[in-house]
């Protein structure tokens, strides 16, 4: 079995400008698992655990999607809920090109009974997670606010493979499909 996504890489420049930042999550008494800066990614679609034979025809599946070259503009880091959040991410505006993308993906992988999400699709780059929250968090989520971290062209998308190991995940490359 194994652990799959669909993604997009940010370029070096914006994920060293929220590394920067992610110092600053990690000085009250929340605690916070921060992503490891070169797996700062925007999630398109994530696939979960799957056989062999079935990752093939995921990989045959995303050949198929086509799309146009489009920009996007990493702004500021936020909590995805304020009352009790549990995921600090950076958001990110693209016009819902990268929704569109999301929806694509979905309806080439659905016949391979690969499930639509659930919940609605939002364009974000996780920086971390919340695994004890404490007020001072929204201090420092506060002092974040505002600061915007570049844009960029997505000009491919990438199948990743993730596995789980005690000191976090590990990502791979299994394919990308340019536009």
């Amino acid at each position: 079995m194994v652990r799959l996504f669909v993604a997009v890489d940010l370029p070096v420049e914006i994920r060293e400008k929220i590394r920067e930042c992610q110092a600053e999550l990690k000085t009250g008494k929340a605690r916070v698992t921060l992503v490891k800066p070169d797996q700062i990614h925007l999630t398109l679609k994530f696939i979960g655990e799957v056989d062999e034979p079935t990752a093939d025809k995921i990989r045959e599946a995303l050949k198929k999607i086509r799309f146009t070259s489009y920009g996007l503009e990493v702004g500021t880091i936020q909590a995805n809920n304020p009352r009790r959040p549990r995921v600090i991410w950076c958001s990110i505006r693209d016009g819902g090109e990268s929704e569109e993308l999301h929806r694509r993906i979905e309806d080439v992988l659905l016949p391979l009974g690969v499930p639509r999400e659930d919940r609605a699709f939002t364009s974000h780059a996780t920086v971390a997670r919340v695994k004890s929250y404490h007020p001072d968090l929204d201090e420092a989520l506060q002092q974040l606010k505002g600061r915007e971290f570049g844009s960029c062209r997505v000009e491919r998308i990438i199948l990743k493979k993730s596995t789980l190991t005690p000191s976090g995940p590990i990502y791979e490359d299994l394919m990308e499909v340019s536009c």
